[in-house]
């Protein structure tokens, strides 16, 4: 693949995870408010589509934006004091999940695209990132370690939810255009 066309997809995945906070987030009375959003959903694809660099690439990117001040976070927050904030650990892991996704997609190489999705979103996409983000609400929101991990099983369910949504997108996306799926190549 030329340079020019992994910037496209780069780009093209940073963009979805922005358009995903465009979705407005559903802010629960707990965790330091730690809103329930579809970005995740788009981390978990950007590694299990594009592999583990380019996926942590196009999330980079998208937190590179973040910073600068784009409103790409549901309710149009951005700017550096998103990364103060009991969200900050997800945010923060974000790219390290797009990366762990991507490399559970090659490890899986040879296994049927379903579960190899499926394992690459519940692995990455949610135990790597609650590893981060649950010690972010833990600072954050000034609450013990147990009770941050136990606020972030409310984000369970959907996350699940997500995961499964990802491994179903994955496998039309094998069936209609394997070659598009970068993490198998």
């Amino acid at each position: 693949m030329t340079a020019d066309r992994s910037l496209v997809y780069i780009a093209i995945f940073a963009a979805v995870v922005g358009a995903l906070g465009v979705v407005p987030g559903l802010t629960l009375p707990i965790g330091g408010g730690v809103p329930v959003t579809l970005q995740s959903l788009g981390i978990m694809l950007a590694g299990v589509v594009l592999g583990p660099v380019r996926g942590a690439a196009a999330v980079l990117l998208f937190l590179f934006l973040l910073a600068v001040g784009m409103p790409l976070l549901p309710g149009g927050r951005g700017g550096p004091g998103v990364f103060l904030s009991p969200s900050a650990g997800f945010i923060i892991g974000f790219p390290v999940a797009a990366f762990v996704c991507g490399v559970v997609m090659r490890i899986f190489k040879a296994s049927p695209v379903f579960p190899a999705s499926l394992a690459a979103a519940n692995i990455g996409g949610i135990g790597v990132l609650y590893a981060f983000g649950i010690p972010g609400i833990a600072f954050f929101a000034d609450l013990p370690i147990a009770q941050a991990a136990l606020v972030s099983l409310v984000y369970l369910p959907g996350d699940l939810v997500k995961a499964f949504g990802v491994a179903v997108i994955a496998q039309a996306i094998a069936r209609g255009r394997p070659d598009a799926l970068l993490s198998r190549l």
